[in-house]
């Protein structure tokens, strides 16, 4: 079991200090207006939601938010390490920053998340970006504001990366993003070490939240008007694993649903090694958790599973989806593919394509292996050319898009209940409990309501609709 330290007392007493005294810093150098902070976030929704945190501590210190970079006094950029393509997208953009950087020393630039809690990561800011004041890594989020002070102080740069089994820090204000949706995080890190992962080394080991303060902020955010709650965590099904309080994420699940309220409760991420009937029966019990399961099986050869380390067979991952299919009958599923492992053959890809035929996805996130540095897949044989494995993408992808074309067409002519999201290019978008988008016309006042949509074409990947009423 990982050794979790909880935040004492006395630290955010600290934490309160310094969050007071890094106001004080800016308000007596800008006392006409409020220092600007520009966050940018890569990555997953658990780093979103970090990110809503680390601004909920910024507002706390008195800034206000800005888009711009330009504009802003401070730029933090909470940065992701799953794959490559993230890594050097945020170094581009970080190197963009150093002529205005120039022009304005004043400007703090700091990095954090999980790319920086790499050492090689950490060590090529130091060298080649000496314009970064500021890097910390995912275990110390919650002393933001002492961090920043200290870059404030003028003692040089600072770089805050300590390797811990992980931490859990409760009462951080938050500040969301959305005003009918919200992320609540149930648990961190990662016990499974997918041979391809990165994630158990940057995250920490798991760890899970107090039941009851979950419960609490679940009933927060229902008393706040969201009608949409995702729990978050690396694998939610080993929620509690552990943990004295004996609650689980099925008994998690159910506590959330007896809040009182008409809201939509929906869950990522999902291992299949830890999938159980008992938590197909909570969804089935459940009226306010979505019908919708992402469940990642990221091969279907069990050569490449035991490569990758996964602990299941393709065998039990179709018995699982036969089994929810059983206890509940129009539940959707989503999943995660590594294409190009190293060491897949063209027949472990083939065994892949089966596996997407039988389920029958809704959708499908699909990736090619792409190499983490410390990892054991870095090292793999991988003798498979990147064209081929491009094509085996494409050809995946064509798979999938044709599978659900069929699924979506078979919802035409339906009437479905839906929470209307997003007003996008003159259409508003509202998302099925099977985590398909269905776009209509219609006023842009019914954001953030429930609304009965009529389904009227399909494509492969989104639904066109007739909206039919607004609930008030």
């Amino acid at each position: 079991m990982s050794k979790t330290r909880i935040i004492s007392t006395e630290e955010w007493e600290s934490q309160k200090i310094c969050t007071k005294r890094v106001h004080e810093w800016y308000a007596s150098r800008f006392p006409d207006r409020s220092p600007l902070a520009c966050v940018r976030t890569y990555g997953c929704q658990q780093n979103v939601a970090d990110s809503e945190r680390i601004k909920g501590m910024l507002a706390a210190m008195g800034f206000g938010f800005t888009e711009e970079a330009a504009e802003a006094d401070l730029i933090l950029f909470n940065t992701c390490a799953v794959r490559e393509h993230a890594e050097d997208r945020v170094f581009g953009n970080v190197g963009a920053l150093k002529n205005l950087k120039r022009r304005r020393p004043s400007l703090v630039i700091g990095l954090c998340g999980c790319m920086v809690q790499q050492e090689h990561v950490a060590e090529k800011l130091r060298k080649s970006y000496p314009f970064v004041d500021l890097v910390f890594g995912t275990h110390v989020v919650h002393r933001l504001p002492e961090l920043l002070e200290r870059v404030l102080q003028g003692n040089g740069r600072v770089f805050e990366r300590p390797e811990e089994d992980g931490v859990i820090a409760e009462g951080i204000p938050v500040r969301r993003d959305g005003g009918f949706k919200a992320f609540l995080p149930i648990m961190y890190g990662c016990n499974n070490f997918c041979t391809y992962c990165v994630v158990p080394y940057v995250r920490g080991r798991e760890r899970s939240r107090d039941p009851e303060r979950i419960v609490y902020d679940a009933r927060r955010l229902v008393a706040d008007g969201v009608k949409e709650i995702t729990l978050l965590g690396q694998n939610v099904n080993s929620y509690g694993r552990g943990e004295s309080h004996g609650v689980d994420f099925p008994a998690l699940l159910r506590r959330i649903n007896a809040i009182d309220g008409d809201f939509i409760i929906r869950f990522m991420t999902s291992h299949p090694k830890d999938a159980t009937p008992a938590l197909f029966e909570t969804i089935a019990q459940c009226g306010k958790v979505s019908r919708h399961f992402h469940l990642p099986f990221q091969s279907g050869s069990n050569r490449v599973l035991r490569l990758m380390n996964r602990g299941y067979t393709r065998e039990q991952y179709l018995e699982l989806i036969a089994e929810a299919r059983r206890i509940v009958p129009n539940i959707a599923f989503t999943s995660d593919v590594i294409v190009g492992f190293p060491g897949e053959t063209r027949e472990d890809f083939e065994q892949t394509l089966d596996l997407i035929r039988q389920v029958g996805f809704v959708s499908l996130y699909t990736f090619i292996f792409s190499p983490r540095k410390g990892t054991p897949a870095e090292t793999m044989d991988d003798p498979v050319p990147a064209e081929e494995k491009s094509a085996w993408f494409q050809e995946m992808t064509s798979l999938q898009e044709e599978i659900a074309a069929q699924r979506l067409a078979g919802m035409v002519g339906q009437r479905r209940r839906v929470l209307v999201e997003s007003d996008a290019d003159g259409y508003l978008e509202a998302r099925l409990p099977e985590n398909v988008i269905v776009r209509t016309e219609g006023d842009p006042s019914a954001v953030g309501h429930y609304a009965i949509v009529e389904i009227t074409g399909a494509r492969s990947w989104i639904l066109s609709g007739r909206l039919v009423s607004i609930e008030e």
